[in-house]
């Protein structure tokens, strides 16, 4: 499950990699594929402030814009993206990007904030600037519209965080039960969603035209008539 991407001039130096997590700067991109148990794993961060921080305490391995991967096309087995799409400018070139350095039958990880859900209605309340609530919320069924404009098929997906966000402990503890209800009752109005799909590629088969070969009809032998001549 392993393949070779060998970055271009710029991409942070050159690297092996046979899973590619863009995280743009969120810590802990590693630990959702960990039990995959890949050769090589790579964090990518655009170049921003927190990005530059990141790559300092080793924890960004490349540095790039997301939406031109310096990889080559149909190289990578597995990309993950936690909540990057609600966060990027061009989150549909995100995905073009992804789907080209996919290999066939590739995997992507999308994880994103719920619109429809408690957190979406807190971010349309509050409308602050502050981490999560300037994000462009984008819903499951609309990214699954887009993924499968590209080519892909989305393999499963859950939702989760169905309690209010909050930062007591003691409402965390309150509305608790929120979460096995949430997963009975209302599924899809989780906070946050996963979803993980795969790159299908479509073989073409040549067919060729069906002729029907006549078989060719055996000149019947004839006996020719010699006809005498005069004085002969």
């Amino acid at each position: 499950m392993s393949s070779t991407n060998e970055p271009s001039a710029g991409g942070g130096g050159t690297n092996r990699d046979g899973l590619v997590e863009t995280s743009d700067g969120q810590t802990g991109a590693k630990a959702l594929v960990g039990a995959h148990q890949l050769e090589v794993a790579a964090v990518l961060a655009s170049p921003t402030g927190r990005a530059e921080q990141h790559a300092e305490s080793g924890v960004v391995d490349v540095h790039c814009e997301l939406t031109a991967l310096p990889f080559a096309s149909h190289s990578t087995d597995l990309i993950v993206l936690p909540h990057v799409l609600e966060f990027s400018d061009d989150p549909h070139q995100i995905l073009r990007e992804a789907e080209r350095v996919l290999i066939p039958e590739g995997q992507i990880i999308l994880i994103g904030f719920n619109p429809l859900s408690l957190w979406g209605a807190r971010k349309a309340i509050k409308r602050s600037g502050d981490f999560p609530w300037q994000g462009n919320y984008l819903s499951a069924p609309r990214l699954k519209d887009w993924l499968k404009l590209l080519g892909f098929e989305v393999d499963t997906g859950t939702f989760g965080c169905f309690a209010p966000p909050c930062d007591a402990q003691k409402w965390l503890q309150r509305w608790h039960f929120l979460e096995a209800a949430g997963h009975r009752w209302w599924g899809f109005s989780g906070g946050v969603y996963v979803l993980r799909a795969i790159k299908r590629t479509h073989a073409m088969r040549l067919i060729t035209p069906n002729w029907r070969k006549k078989p060719v009809r055996a000149k019947a032998l004839r006996t020719v008539a010699h006809k005498e001549s005069d004085g002969c």
